[in-house]
């Protein structure tokens, strides 16, 4: 092709797409500019194909999106040139100078080249390529030969198969992206619940011979108009949104990522509400709008796949009746008529009850669910209030089983928002919080689900001893409703908790619970957030703590089901938040409360009498002399007792007590008895920058340290216990173990400067949603220490940048316990020292700490 033309293409494509860019902005009609771009690509290919020369018996076909006739901005463009026979030498030097061409244009082309056998044998073997030929469409050259791929294309079409694999492709795809539409950066194509779902429907519906639009699914009786409008209206939205995606990332993008969220937002005209803590974002506004879109096409791909297959795949239907209202069909629950749920409105719970009743039932048919879906409207105010439909209600949470299925589905329909009307308010809505992964909806089903789990046998494994509490619980079905309202009332402004409780009163009141009953689900619902703050920011180690938190319970019976709703609540809200030194802690605080429940005195001398025995029971395992122990705790007070496990206390005794003189560090490292992480114990003639030297070494070697137990011996000696992980740890913890004793005790040796904190780097989901650091010095409640709070946005390197500044007002540190939350931190240190004596130096020491705290 001469260089003329090349240059006049290429600069065509660049013209019509600053038009058809400009067009969309100015009247944002997407499926225009998919038109307008793919028009624009076919001119430009067949002029390309044109002066290719290629033999005449050859076609070039659109597949794929391409061949569907859309082209998004960056999409690729992928095609097939269609040949009658395997290319001579002749015509593969033109192929290949096509090819080069056309990626010459600018064009990001997926490119095959196939004869009909050939298109055949792929299409057979492999699924994707089936798909694309679907909608092959002629671009330019030989339509005989396109004719031919058609016609022996659908003769080879096996509809059957077909079906079974896309359904199948849409089950792995939805499992890869955990099953749910609301992920917090959604994918706006593969999702579920996206442009992807929607192609599955007319894809399998096309294959079959069915319909190949949505007004022809309709009018062949597989769906209603009113539903093909609705997923008109969906596909319409969710092309808009990938549209502005891929002209907002210059490049094909289909994630909605935190980054980009308000951009598009912005850009469809959405805007922040508000201020302060009642301010909504505008990415909120249209994450809301897309999980509700999500919603309805999933439900509708549901209702869909099931005609279809019902068309495919026949049967005789044969109806068991179950009552007046409901047959069991095939093993799917129907409705006895058409009009069941308008002439029975209770029936719209009922049936979510029996299938709780029936666990052989695999779902509803689609006639069930399509009617269900369009009478939910009839849920209003003097529904909620029928007698009746409350205890339908209160017997689906109080089914043996199948509770978290019935809930999902009723979520999924919007029975349980219509039920809830509180409920309706917090579905789609995000959390910005930096350590919530699900939208609130989603999270509190998973709350639900994991209490759900504490009761079954074959998940007894993961967390034994919740187990073994919700076996002893009365009415568990409490806490799945306590569950429920824990978190309800965010995004209301105000204090969640609180608000949470009037909610789950009035529930329960209007569902008859007594008020003793009523009172534990309230409680739980106001303090569901406690047992995490006692646990993790307050020393478990002073008996004041626990007494106060014993207060607090008041009995067994709260204090288990606060327990357990704390480990369900941290556990539904992302992997990343749990951890067994959390799990630890709640252990812990629930076992000291519950012996001060049952009267036994939590005192700290009979605390240090009962952990010194066990410790020693442990040493005379060891085989050490009886009195291998006298030395080391003759040096030790009462506070290093009572802030380690007697496990912990033996282990150092073992390892200290030939070295208790020694000039050198003593570095110990074990796996930790938690069974995550590993315990570092450093033994060391004290020296003031110690705790910034050990963070500054496990900085470097990117360990987050998890806990910190800084302790200072009689005899002038630091004895330090700090718990590390490490992501790959697990792998080759023994070399790690040797590597740690080896390098902190040389580097602890050597004496060297402390290399300066560096700042380290915020994850994107930091970037996007900075947290503003917060520092807050007060005495503890005794005078004797004063607490250090401090919140920031996490990153490599922030515990020693914290440490340096400590060293730097010569600042003792006791305890340090180290809480992450997802991407943000909340640590909270026990310190001393002459400068905290003076509010000047206060106010210095805050305001270093808020300047190491920045990025």
């Amino acid at each position: 092709m001469k260089k003329q033309v090349r240059e006049q293409l290429k600069q065509q494509l660049k013209a019509d797409r600053q038009v058809v860019i400009a067009a969309f902005q100015a009247d944002g009609k997407p499926e225009k500019l998919l038109r307008s771009l793919r028009h624009s690509v076919d001119g430009v290919l067949a002029r390309a194909w044109q002066e290719a020369g290629l033999p005449p018996g050859t076609a070039l076909v659109g597949v794929g999106g391409y061949g569907r006739g859309e082209l998004f901005p960056y999409s690729d463009v992928d095609l097939l040139i269609l040949l009658q026979q395997a290319p001579d030498a002749a015509t593969q030097e033109k192929l290949e100078e096509l090819v080069q061409l056309l990626w010459d244009l600018g064009l990001e082309i997926g490119h095959s080249i196939r004869t009909v056998d050939e298109c055949l044998i792929e299409s057979k073997a492999d699924i994707t390529v089936q798909t694309s030929l679907l909608e092959a469409r002629l671009v330019c050259g030989n339509a005989d030969l396109f004719a031919q791929l058609q016609q022996r294309y659908d003769a080879a079409m096996d509809p059957q198969a077909f079906f079974q694999a896309k359904t199948a492709e849409m089950r792995q795809r939805h499992a890869k992206y955990e099953d749910t539409a609301f992920s917090l950066e959604p994918n706006c194509k593969e999702s579920p619940g996206g442009l992807r779902d929607l192609q599955v429907i007319l894809w399998v519906a096309k294959a079959a011979g069915l319909a190949n639009s949505w007004r022809t699914l309709a009018t062949g009786g597989l769906i209603t108009l009113t539903e093909a409008r609705q997923l008109m209206e969906k596909e319409r939205a969710f092309k808009d949104i990938r549209v502005r995606l891929h002209l907002h990332a210059g490049r094909r993008e289909d994630r909605l990522v935190f980054d980009v969220q308000t951009a598009i937002a912005e850009s469809l005209g959405l805007q922040a509400t508000g201020s302060g803590p009642h301010m909504r974002r505008a990415s909120e506004f249209l994450m809301q709008r897309y999980y509700w879109a999500a919603k309805t096409v999933t439900q509708l791909n549901t209702i869909l796949l099931q005609n279809i297959e019902a068309r495919l795949f026949p049967q005789d239907d044969v109806a068991v009746p179950i009552n007046e209202r409901f047959n069991e069909v095939n093993s799917l629950i129907d409705i006895s008529a058409d009009d069941t749920f308008e002439q029975y409105p209770s029936a719209m719970l009922e049936v979510f009850v029996l299938m709780t009743e029936r666990p052989a039932l695999k779902g509803m048919t689609s006639r069930a669910t399509r009617a269900l879906w369009h009478a939910r409207f009839k849920i209003d105010a003097a529904f909620r209030q029928d007698p009746v439909n409350r205890a339908l209600f209160l017997r689906i949470m109080q089914a043996p089983v199948g509770i978290i299925h019935a809930l999902r589905r009723m979520n999924e329909m919007s029975i349980l928002g219509r039920y809830l009307p509180n409920f309706r308010r917090i579905v789609g809505q995000m959390q910005h919080d930096l350590f919530h992964v699900y939208t609130v909806d989603q999270h509190i089903l998973m709350v639900v689900r994991n209490m759900r789990r504490f009761t079954m046998s074959e998940h007894a494994h993961e967390y034994p001893f919740c187990s073994q509490l919700m076996a002893d619980f009365s009415q568990s079905w409490l806490l799945y409703v306590a569950a429920l309202f824990h978190d309800i009332a965010k995004g209301r402004g105000g204090d969640h908790s609180k608000l949470g409780v009037a909610d789950a009163t009035q529930f329960c009141q209007d569902h008859g619970l007594s008020e003793e009953d009523t009172e534990l689900v309230a409680f739980l619902v106001e303090n569901h957030l406690t047992m995490s703050q006692v646990a993790q920011k307050q020393d478990l180690s002073d008996p004041d703590v626990v007494q106060a938190f014993a207060k607090v319970v008041k009995d067994e019976r709260h204090l288990t089901g606060l327990y357990l709703l704390t480990v369900a609540d941290i556990r539904g809200t992302s992997p990343k938040v749990w951890n067994a030194w959390k799990g630890k802690l709640l252990e812990d605080l629930y076992k000291i409360t519950l012996r001060v429940l049952g009267g036994e005195p939590h005192t700290a001398d009979r605390e240090l009498k009962n952990r010194q025995q066990e410790a020693l029971a442990t040493l005379r395992l060891y085989g050490l002399p009886p009195d291998a122990h006298l030395k080391l705790w003759q040096q030790l007070d009462v506070a290093y007792f009572l802030r380690h496990d007697a496990s912990d206390i033996a282990w150092q005794t073992r390892s200290l007590y030939d070295k208790l003189d020694s000039k050198l560090p003593v570095v110990k490292c074990r796996l930790a008895p938690i069974g995550e992480g590993l315990q570092v114990a450093v033994y060391i003639p004290d020296q003031p920058d110690l705790f910034a030297r050990i963070c500054s070494y496990f900085d470097r070697k990117n360990f987050s340290i998890l806990d910190a137990k800084i302790h200072t011996t009689k005899n002038g000696y630091a004895l330090d216990t700090f718990l590390v992980t490490e992501q790959n740890f697990a792998k080759s913890y023994r070399d790690i173990i040797s590597l740690i004793e080896h390098e902190l005790g040389e580097l602890l040796q050597s004496q060297t400067p402390l290399p300066p904190p560096g700042k380290g780097r915020l994850s994107r989901l930091s970037r996007t949603f900075p947290f503003q650091p917060t520092v807050d010095l007060r005495p503890d409640e005794k005078g004797q220490y004063y607490l250090l709070s401090v919140a920031a946005n996490d990153r490599t390197g922030l515990l020693y940048a914290i440490a340096n500044v400590l060293t730097k007002y010569r600042i003792n540190l006791h305890t340090a316990k180290i809480m992450t939350l997802g991407e943000r931190v909340e640590d909270v240190f026990l310190v001393d020292g002459p400068a905290l004596n003076n509010a000047r130096n206060q106010i210095l020491l805050e305001t270093d700490l808020l300047d190491a705290l920045k990025v």
